[in-house]
Parts: C-alpha cells; structure tokens; sequence
C-alpha cells in the first residue's frame, strides 16, 4: 500500500468535491477541476475529508493509489489558492511584456518571439525581466513555465537565459589558457 495514498485530503472551507462514474470534481473559491480515477482505486468522501484505497489489486494499483490522491490534493490546493511560478530574464537587452493574449519576449534573437497565453493561465510581468505565471491546473503552470523557460535556456558562462526564480545556475569559470607558460 501506497505511503502517500494513505494520507488523507483535507479540503479547507468552501471547497467541495463530487465522484461520478469515475470523475473526481472539486470545486472550490478559484474555480473547478475534474480528474478520471481508474477504477482499482475507491475514491471516499467524507465532509471535509478526501481519502483513497486500493479496490482490486494490479501490479501497478500501489502506484496508482499514491498518483491519485496527489493529483486530488494538488486540485483542492489549486481550487482554493492557486500555483504561481515565477521565471526570471538575465542578458543584455532581455525583456519581457504581455500584449492582450501574448507573452512577448526579446531574447536576443533577430525577432521578437510571441508565445500564446492559455486562456485559464494568468500572465503578468512585475518588470521588464521577470514574469509570473498562475493559475489553478498546477500542470498547466507548470508546463507553460517550462515551454517559456525552453525558449532560451540558461547559458552557464554569463548566466543569460529564462530560468525559474529559485533554480540555482552553476556558473562555469572561462578559458584561463593564453599567454604565460609554455
């Protein structure tokens, strides 16, 4: 039996969740979310309480059973606060701005590149080289950050590029070779 599955999904107030044939719906103050549970895995709802338990055993139900009540627990988190990344832009002439329903960015190529925002993701640039994507699907966010951060990934010599606002770049140290010995 799956560690994690064990635990149980506290929902906070003013989110509620439904099962119907196999479709997990919470809803909460941010909006709504559904997941299709496999059938191997018996989704309880108790008041505020949210549990999972294995009803027929496969070899990968352990892993399901686990799978399932973090997918449950990152949609009650989502519909109730929300996920935020936030991606930061180093380099000479870097920037990055929001026209209508576009992530423009100037990252050092001949052209500017325009990414569409999803329309259930919310885009906004505190600055000129540091964007803040959120919404409540954490792999929507999560997956838009990546595809923006892919655009231009960190180089190791300067540090230019996109990168997360937490990720650690190892600089690496340039050629120390020239004139001197021989």
């Amino acid at each position: 039996m799956s560690r994690i599955g064990k635990k149980v999904v506290v929902m906070p107030a003013g989110v509620s969740a439904k099962m119907e044939n196999g479709l997990l719906t919470v809803t909460g103050p941010k909006g709504t979310l559904s997941q299709e549970i496999d059938n191997v895995i018996k989704t309880n709802i108790n008041g505020q309480e949210l549990s999972f338990e294995i009803a027929k055993e496969t070899p990968d139900s352990n892993a399901k059973h686990g799978l399932y009540r973090a997918l449950a627990h990152n949609m009650v988190v989502g519909v109730s606060e929300g996920f935020k990344k936030t991606l930061l832009i180093s380099g000479v002439g870097y920037k990055a701005n929001v026209s209508g329903n576009k992530l423009v960015l100037n990252l050092g190529f001949s052209h500017n590149v325009e990414v569409a925002i999803p329309s259930d993701l919310h885009v906004t640039c505190t600055s000129a080289t540091e964007v803040v994507i959120s919404g409540i699907d954490k792999q929507k966010v999560g997956q838009f950050a990546s595809n923006v951060k892919a655009l231009r990934p960190v180089e190791p010599y300067h540090g230019y590029g996109v990168r997360y606002s937490d990720q650690v770049v190892i600089r690496k140290v340039g050629k120390t070779a020239g004139k001197g010995k021989k």
